[in-house]
């Protein structure tokens, strides 16, 4: 049925929900982890086989992926046509928004496999492709080797990568003896084809590269890809302003943040924290050559973030990751007291990865201890200076407040601070994320840049042009939706008083702390301590399920918050914390509303759920 490939995919286009482009969250209602894309693209080809591609049967279809930087609904299906168009596994085709990381992501998995690696280019390498960074400061090792014709790769027991430009979507030639083809789309990004049965075991590898360092191409990427496919015409790339949008975008940036450090954009939150772990990594070798890092960083804090960072730490030798305990019974500045006097004895590197608030506790430590604890001058076993810290603080819960400006809190400590996009910054809009320095950074957000600019992770077109026209109204949507969840929250501590809430304190609101978010243990029986547990969970799955069976329009099964409308809901351990280690998961309910949504519809439903238990 090959032949009616591309009138199918061209109705797709045509008919395709409205979500599929616009929609930067998944449905946990829909979306079963252990079958991500497979179970998408198992139905999308059941209704290919029917021929069916009405806008109903198209929306019905289960989430692909788990959020939209690893995937989403038009990148899957660019892959599986190209797949089907070249007669291959779906799997086997992964694109990129990026046009470097598909190079690094292969180098990763053969260094970690001790396999060597032999790279092939017909025409030039992606623009910031820095063969003596990748080496020294990624640790990777490989031959490069420019061509003029495919033929000219001879067999080899090493790992062999060809790295073309086209300018159609499409079709693909994998010459003999190349396992990996990245084909270049200019701004679309790449598209990896992992070649040969031998071979199939990167592939997991590769897309979780794509999950924790950079994205997926964007759903207008794919789009215009899929149209360039569709035409069997080269890419037409629709002009922006662009420039203008990054002006804007960096300027009302430094104003939210009340630094003067030009920031950095990204095509995700944890594309500019990538950037950031590479960046400093870079600093330390120039700076500290020969020295330990110690990445210091909460183990239940979000999952991309702790992943991430042991992802950089098992790529160096030396480079290892420090448990930083921040919740609960723990406090953060003890432990970064402690930590910090250990790492110091040691003349070790210390970089402090930490949310504020913490996730999913939303708890907030004395930001005047937590600065003298940074600040502190400690001495090494030799008695010589420590290493002073760089502070590298996840903001996305409160992104209006201000750590970095010269009159404050943490304007004497280097700190590094950053933001999910996808969250306040675009309303939901786009994943790009950003970061900023204060004046005490301004070597290590050259050296970021550089690590942005190297993984060609930089924000899209389209992206500066959604942050332009959202971020201005950041701080007034956050103001709003606090306003809903205090209400909410109070409403919530009248009804069931026995749940515990994690929620700021009025004072802290006060200083400036004013989140959407809370997380809320609720009331359980039982005999033992896993009957209790297990009840908890059972009644957070009852509470979550009446929410969004109500309130469908509105309450959605969801790990995002800062959205323009709605109210969102998950449960930490089976989302956010997905791969942190089980002892330190959350099996709590944490929910996110925003400036716009039927409350009192919220209050109503959450009594009927009190009166169920």
């Amino acid at each position: 049925m090959t032949n009616n490939l591309l009138p199918y995919i061209q109705d797709v286009l045509s008919n395709m929900p409205a979500g599929w482009l616009s929609t930067t969250t998944h449905r946990l209602d829909i979306y079963e982890e252990k079958l991500a894309k497979t179970q998408f693209l198992d139905q999308f080809e059941a209704l290919y086989n029917l021929n069916n591609a009405t806008t109903e049967a198209l929306d019905k279809l289960s989430t692909a992926y788990d959020y939209i930087r690893l995937g989403h609904p038009l990148s899957c299906v660019l892959e599986w046509a190209i797949a089907k168009q070249n007669n291959l596994k779906a799997d086997n085709v992964i694109s990129f928004a990026s046009k470097t990381t598909p190079i690094l992501a292969v180098l990763r998995k053969n260094s970690l496999d001790n396999n060597a690696t032999k790279i092939y280019h017909i025409g030039t390498l992606p623009t910031h492709f820095d063969t003596e960074i990748i080496k020294y400061i990624y640790g990777y090792s490989f031959d490069l080797q420019q061509i003029k014709d495919s033929s000219m790769i001879p067999s080899s027991d090493a790992s062999t990568i060809l790295i073309t430009s086209e300018e159609n979507v499409g079709k693909i030639v994998i010459p003999a003896y190349v396992d990996f083809h990245i084909s270049l789309h200019g701004e679309l990004g790449s598209v990896l084809v992992v070649n040969g049965a031998e071979n199939e075991n990167y592939v997991a590898a590769i897309q979780h590269v794509r999950r924790r360092e950079t994205v997926a191409m964007t759903p207008a990427d794919s789009l215009i890809a899929l149209q360039s496919l569709v035409s069997q015409k080269a890419v037409i790339i629709v002009e922006s302003n662009v420039q203008a949008d990054k002006k804007a975008v960096l300027k009302v940036i430094q104003n939210i943040t009340n630094t003067t450090i030009t920031p950095l954009v990204a095509s995700s939150g944890l594309s500019i924290q990538y950037a950031i772990m590479m960046g400093l990594v870079h600093d330390a070798a120039i700076n500290h050559p020969n020295k330990a890092i110690k990445i210091i960083v909460p183990p239940n804090c979000y999952g991309g973030t702790n992943d991430q960072a042991r992802r950089v730490a098992e790529c160096l030798s030396n480079v290892e990751i420090i448990d930083l305990l921040v919740d609960g019974d723990n406090d953060m500045v003890q432990s970064i007291d402690t930590v910090l006097a250990q790492i110091a004895l040691e003349d070790a590197v210390p970089y402090i990865i930490a949310e504020i608030p913490t996730n999913p506790r939303v708890e907030v430590p004395n930001l005047i201890d937590l600065k003298n604890a940074l600040s502190q001058e400690r001495k090494t076993a030799s008695g010589s200076s420590a290493i002073d810290p760089v502070f590298i603080l996840d903001q996305t819960f409160c992104p209006n407040v201000h750590f970095l400006g010269e009159e404050d809190i943490l304007a004497t400590v280097r700190t590094i601070s950053f933001a999910s996009g996808s969250k306040f910054p675009s309303g939901g809009k786009c994943t790009a994320g950003y970061c900023v320095g204060n004046e005490k950074t301004t070597a290590l957000m050259d050296k970021i840049a550089l690590h942005l600019a190297l993984c060609d992770n930089e924000a899209t077109d389209l992206q500066y042009a959604i942050l332009a026209e959202q971020l201005p109204s950041m701080n007034q949507r956050i103001a709003g939706a606090y306003v809903n969840t205090r209400d909410f929250v109070n409403f919530i501590t009248k009804e069931l008083p026995a749940a515990k809430i994690n929620f700021v304190s009025e004072v802290l609101a006060s200083q400036g702390f004013t989140p959407s978010v809370f997380s809320l243990d609720l009331p359980t029986k039982g005999n033992t301590p896993e009957e209790k547990e297990a009840h908890k969970r059972e009644l957070n799955l009852k509470l979550i399920n009446l929410m969004i069976t109500k309130i469908p329009n509105e309450s959605k099964f969801c790990v995002s918050y800062g959205q323009l409308k709605g109210c969102y809901w998950t449960i930490p351990a089976t989302s956010t914390q997905g791969t942190t280690k089980e002892g330190d998961k959350d099996y709590i309910v944490r929910a996110s509303l925003s400036p716009n949504l039927d409350l009192d519809l919220h209050k109503q439903v959450f009594l009927e759920f009190v009166k169920s238990i």
